[in-house]
């Protein structure tokens, strides 16, 4: 799947930003790669890119319109065709990572026959993966869990293959979400995969590899977390991972979508300890990311203080303080680059 650059991030009428994390995510990291926004009346995101619709953005140069926008269920609402159907009618491609396909409603199909575009469903992959062996491989892997979905896993993972590269590591950031994958150029959108063959997807996306080299695996949805805790424990096991990061944002009092409380870091670490251990008996924890970006700078950092004494680990924010103690931790426990020894 190749999918032409640069983009018009569609960002429909989404109550909130988390809503729109697909869109602002690929600003984060792939700000060059975009040319506009294009939102309907009522949206509450913001991705602060120049607002235009498709005729316009086709005509600066847009080559596809992404769908930047999730919710419940990965479902595409009715009233968005139309404004699918125009980027298309303005010639451009449409991708998507939401879970309904694209060329299943007949409007959106009908559009893109009709000029030639491509509609690229990144959520569906081509691959057939085997199920999972558990079979212990070469190299080094690090998955980003969390309490709860939507918490900035992807980002600590991302800042984590920055720094380490940075430090003089061989890493690689791998993707296992339509966000992480528009911005990565290859992935596989995990929850989408069959259950049987989610831990083997995994273990094709991050396969044997020189003992030195590093998959940080972007985790997905939570342990605890009603909906989503098969595709976590799935990921977990595929992953085999070395090293794990626990992803927290301190201000939330239930799970995302549901009325589960959340859980504490510790019960975070010790189940994924437990269940980790089936693949890789060696499994730790390096690390905390905590997402403070509701917090003001002083209680912020007083937080990070207190949370990683609490827990004998250093604990980052990954946009507000960098992730370099997290990085320092893995050298000392893991080795550092040869090339910086």
């Amino acid at each position: 799947m190749e999918i032409e650059r640069p983009y018009l991030l569609f960002l429909g009428d989404v109550p909130d930003a988390l809503a729109a994390k697909t869109g602002l995510g690929i600003v984060d990291w792939r700000r060059d790669w975009c040319i506009g926004q294009f939102r309907l009346p009522g949206c509450k995101a913001d991705a602060g890119l120049a607002e235009m619709a498709p005729a316009e953005a086709a005509a600066k140069g847009a080559r596809t319109m992404i769908v930047g926008a999730v919710n419940a269920g990965g479902v595409l609402p009715d009233h968005w065709a139309d404004s699918i159907v125009a980027a298309l009618d303005a010639g451009m491609d449409v991708a998507s990572g939401l879970h309904t396909r694209l060329g299943d409603h007949p409007a959106i199909r009908a559009a893109a026959e009709r000029n030639g575009r491509q509609l690229h469903d990144v959520r569906h992959s081509t691959m057939r993966f085997a199920t999972g062996k558990g079979t212990k491989r070469e190299g080094k892997r690090l998955l980003t869990v969390g309490t709860d979905c939507s918490i900035g896993k992807k980002y600590t993972a991302l800042a984590l293959e920055r720094a380490m590269r940075e430090a003089g590591f061989d890493a690689d950031f791998r993707a296992t979400g339509q966000t992480g994958v528009f911005i990565s150029g290859r992935g596989v959108a995990i929850d989408a995969v069959v259950a049987d063959f989610i831990s083997g997807a995994v273990e094709w996306l991050a396969p044997a590899a020189a003992p030195d080299h590093w998959d940080l695996v972007e985790g997905q949805g939570s342990l605890f977390h009603p909906s989503f805790a098969g595709v976590s424990l799935g990921l977990l096991h595929g992953a085999q991972p070395d090293a794990f990061v626990v992803c927290h944002e301190p201000t939330r009092r239930t799970m995302r979508g549901v009325a589960h409380p959340l859980p504490t870091i510790a019960e975070v670490i010790e189940l994924t300890i437990a269940c980790g251990r089936l693949t890789n008996p060696a499994i730790r924890c390096v690390g905390l990311a905590i997402n403070t970006a509701a917090l003001g700078d002083g209680e912020a950092q007083a937080l990070l203080a207190e949370t990683g004494a609490a827990h004998g680990l250093p604990a980052v924010d990954p946009i507000r303080t960098g992730v370099a103690p997290l990085v320092e931790r893995i050298a000392e426990e893991f080795g550092r680059p040869e090339s910086r020894r």
